[in-house]
């Protein structure tokens, strides 16, 4: 064999060997085109829309890939559906193609709380949008800032700006209302527990200012107050007047005591 090739002339041999050659790419490409699918193509079906798992399974089903190539939250669509898929429904690719989606998160994300206390009422409101929150119920509060916001809470508790809470929950603002032109009578609280006292100075618009306790106490609501500042009557025996969003400072003690003070004496 090796004789009959070499006794043939060189133009022979080159022929020969093209020829070889030729044969064996085009048995490859065919071969390739085979293992492939070269100049097979699918139309790629809608499933936007749908929900995640279903659309995932629907296209594998139909010989695509998928790959979740993002999960982002709007809360204008239905939580868990397809938002996007690429390529666009209805186009022609090849077998075998990956389809890459867009999710709609299956829970709600953590937004962070803003800084509000201080700001207008109308800019806290613009914060909590920009923050995907709410606004939910607003009280009012006598105190020189008027229209500010005094106080941020959630379900009843102070929140502090950059807690963290689900997108759209509800955060309920305490404004200053502005001091009211209205004097009221100092009210009598000697004797009161503090507890009772601070919800009738609550009703009435009146801070408590500065709180001084006795040794001894361990129930702080349950303990006796015995001396107010300012008290109910002056020396001259002539009620004394006040203003929402004023303070009273307060004396506790974890027993009663009888006030000594004559101005006291006078409230009851």
């Amino acid at each position: 064999m090796f004789n009959y090739i070499t006794n043939k002339p060189f133009w022979v041999n080159l022929l020969v060997a093209i020829g070889l050659a030729f044969l064996i790419v085009f048995g490859f490409l065919q071969l390739l085109g085979k293992i492939t699918r070269h100049g097979q193509y699918l139309t790629v079906p809608s499933v936007t829309g749908r929900n995640t798992e279903d659309a995932i399974k629907f296209l594998e089903s139909k010989g695509f890939e998928v790959t979740i190539q993002d999960s982002v939250y709007t809360d204008t669509a239905k939580m868990g559906i397809v938002l996007k898929q690429l390529p666009e429904p209805n186009s022609t690719v090849k077998v075998n193609r990956t389809v890459l989606l867009t999710v709609n998160r299956v829970t709600l994300p953590l937004v962070e709380v803003p800084a509000l206390q201080g700001k207008t009422l109308n800019f806290a409101i613009e914060l909590l949008q920009r923050n995907h929150l709410q606004l939910g119920d607003t009280t009012y509060k006598p105190d020189f800032m008027m229209g500010s916001v005094l106080e941020q809470k959630y379900k009843g508790a102070i929140i502090n700006a950059g807690a963290k809470l689900t997108w759209g929950s509800k955060v309920d603002l305490v404004i200053a209302g502005g001091l009211a032109q209205e004097h009221i009578m100092v009210p009598s609280l000697i004797g009161m527990t503090y507890g009772e006292a601070k919800t009738l100075l609550q009703g009435q618009g009146i801070s408590i200012g500065a709180l001084i306790p006795d040794p001894g106490i361990t129930d702080t609501a349950a303990a006796f107050i015995y001396k107010q500042n300012p008290p109910r009557f002056t020396e001259d025996k002539q009620p004394v007047y006040i203003q929402s969003g004023q303070l009273m400072d307060l004396w506790i003690s974890p027993v009663m005591k009888t006030p000594v003070d004559s101005s006291n004496i006078n409230q009851q």
